[in-house]
């Protein structure tokens, strides 16, 4: 009888990793479409747009891209663990609250490209002092993870960053082409 257990045993490893294995790829592929049609069935961003502000509601999970007051396009995002809240200090993974500047285009970064914000301003500076930490910084809007584009469906389901905000790759090819370095960036709750 132990040698029966010890064969069970390890044929209900296999077959719990095996079954784990299929549903993520099961998921991975299954969603992938479902996300591509959601982006589709959305309006095209028009030629002739000019994005003079991004608008992030962190509550919703929403960022839009606006000429005037008109909104061009929506993105559904993910943000950091925790996201309530303005960013205190480094390694919190909260987004911060606030306006700043889409100040620079990072082509280079371990997510798959990526714009950034100009946080920490002064007064986050000036608060982070009061509080003897470090305020932290590199919040981008960003892409997945490099090589992990095609679990976007899974991932945008849930907060995952260190206090980025994500979209797909897809939705970041589009935020990258439409927004300039300069561009407004206002995060509310």
């Amino acid at each position: 009888m132990p040698f029966f257990r010890a064969d069970f045993s390890q044929y209900l490893v296999w077959l719990v990793s095996a079954i784990s294995l299929s549903l993520v790829t099961l998921m991975s592929t299954n969603a992938a479409p479902n996300m591509e049609n959601n982006s589709k069935s959305t309006p095209s961003i028009p030629d002739t747009a000019i994005i003079d502000k991004v608008f992030v509601d962190k509550s919703a999970r929403v960022l839009q891209l606006l000429s005037g007051d008109t909104v061009i396009k929506s993105y559904h995002i993910a943000l950091g663990g925790n996201p309530i809240g303005h960013k205190q200090q480094q390694g919190d993974k909260r987004t911060p609250s606030g306006s700043y500047t889409l100040d620079y285009k990072n082509e280079k970064s371990k997510f798959y490209r990526s714009i950034h914000a100009s946080y920490p301003n002064a007064v986050d500076k000036a608060h982070a002092k009061k509080m003897g930490v470090n305020p932290g910084g590199d919040i981008m809007i960003h892409g997945q993870k490099n090589g992990s584009g095609h679990l976007a469906s899974v991932n945008q389901l849930r907060d995952w960053t260190e206090g980025c905000i994500a979209v797909t790759d897809e939705e970041m090819d589009e935020i990258m082409a439409m927004v300039k370095v300069g561009t407004a960036i206002e995060i509310v709750e």
